[in-house]
């Protein structure tokens, strides 16, 4: 791991409960690839992460925080769903699918109880999924609610690591 916040966020995502949301949520869309972020201003660190694509992440692990979508998340508090990069005018000429090779993505706020942002729960796919509808849209944002209840007793109240 890069340092102590990596680690002590790797170690939030360590359980059973997330776990199982991750399962749910490639289930639910047919991707092969979810996860866990601990998203703030300047990092993106998975805290768990399911990997069927050969994505290549593992719980710990850093993208720069610029080449994520989530980082767009963190700043609008808004969940993204796209279908299929390619077909989407909003999304086709986006640097971050070209740079990480996927054509359907959706990635949801987790908020903690108190309110406060920890990150997202996301998936991504090679192949074009839908994950508009409204019925996985609001699986996916109960799947969100239910990693911040897990993480509930991981994260402090004020500062989250």
């Amino acid at each position: 791991m890069k340092d102590d916040f990596a680690a002590a966020v790797a170690a939030q995502g360590d359980d059973a409960e997330i776990r199982a949301v991750l399962e749910e949520v490639c289930r639910v869309t047919g991707m092969g690839f979810a996860a866990v972020a601990r998203v703030t201003e300047d990092r993106w660190i998975a805290a768990q992460v399911l990997d069927r694509i050969g994505f290549g992440l593992d719980p710990g692990d850093e993208l720069a925080i610029k080449t994520t979508i989530c980082d767009d998340i963190r700043r609008s508090g808004e969940a993204v769903f796209i279908d299929y990069v390619g077909a989407d005018p909003a999304w086709r000429s986006h640097p971050v699918p070209t740079l990480y090779g996927f054509q359907s993505y959706a990635s949801i706020p987790i908020l903690l109880a108190d309110g406060r942002f920890y990150g997202t729960l996301c998936a991504i796919d090679p192949e074009p999924r839908a994950v508009k509808p409204a019925e996985t849209v609001a699986a996916l944002r109960a799947l969100a609610g239910r990693v911040a209840r897990a993480l509930a007793g991981k994260v402090g109240e004020g500062a989250v690591p």
